[in-house]
């Protein structure tokens, strides 16, 4: 029984790192296609108020999926603890856990933080260079 508890532990990690890489790769790839469109608008829209209402649409959508990408990748940041956590206890239990090095949560804990950072750097860019060539 331990063992399946194990190997269910781990599928759900391996599931976390894909759920957060959809969110990361999908907020990213979407702030620089805004970044490019928007840019590219930005001559038009100094004339054409419809095409202004359309890039702030398109600053709306970054704002709403980047929230959407942080909150995922939190939520994904505490789920990966618990797990870990989980494993933790089954390797004490155990009497293994000298094999597994306790300073690694901390380690997942600041690459989440990266992500995040990734995320909303990458979103704000999106977001100001545009405005700022308008």
């Amino acid at each position: 029984m331990l063992e399946y508890v194990h190997k269910h532990i781990v599928a759900e990690l391996q599931q976390s790192v894909k759920t957060d890489m959809i969110f990361i790769l999908s907020s990213i790839l979407l702030n620089l296609l805004t970044l490019a469109i928007n840019s590219g608008m930005v001559e038009k829209s100094r004339t054409d108020d419809t095409v202004l209402v359309v890039m702030f649409l398109f600053i709306g959508l970054v704002i709403l999926v980047n929230i959407v990408a942080i909150f995922g990748l939190l939520k994904g940041k505490e789920t990966r603890t618990k797990l870990l956590n989980g494993i933790i206890e089954m390797y004490r239990d155990q009497k293994v856990d000298k094999y597994y090095d306790i300073s690694l949560l901390g380690s997942y804990s600041v690459r989440y933080n990266l992500f995040i950072m990734v995320v909303v750097c990458t979103g704000v860019l999106s977001i100001i260079v545009p405005l700022v060539m308008r």
